[in-house]
């Protein structure tokens, strides 16, 4: 997954702030974390919609948000406050989803929409992937 960016390092900035570690193989124009199981990349709006041969130009809801699992409801609660205090934006507060789960939303710097979700139905493995029901 590479999210294109506007301003490379403030991101690369906000996620380091949520806890998470960049990977030695980064490099000035890009960023690589590994999140669980994902390779997650920041790479630069432009050079990102160069690279795919379209236009960078886009506004509004893009018709997807990320998502982020966590072990317990208060674990929502903790990775919204550590989004917001490394620069995001509170866009849902955590409250119990009517499926059953525990949710909120927040917006990186890019306004990215990433849901932090405790889902009781999808339990977390001892290396925090996700276990989808067979």
């Amino acid at each position: 997954m590479t999210l294109g960016v506007t301003d490379l390092e403030r991101s690369r900035r906000f996620y380091k702030a949520l806890g998470w570690t960049e990977s030695s193989g980064s490099q000035t124009e890009v960023a690589f974390f590994q999140v669980g199981s994902i390779a997650f990349a920041l790479f630069g709006r432009e050079s990102l919609a160069d690279d795919a041969d379209v236009s960078p130009e886009g506004s509004g809801f893009p018709g997807f948000a990320l998502a982020h699992n966590v072990a317990s409801e208060s674990e929502v609660d903790v990775t919204l406050l550590e989004a917001v205090a490394a620069g995001g934006k509170l866009i849902r507060v955590a409250e119990k989803a009517p499926w059953g789960g525990f949710r909120g939303y927040f917006a990186d710097p890019d306004g990215f929409l990433w849901e932090v979700c405790y889902n009781p139905f999808f339990p977390l493995d001892e290396h925090g992937f996700v276990q989808l029901p067979q």
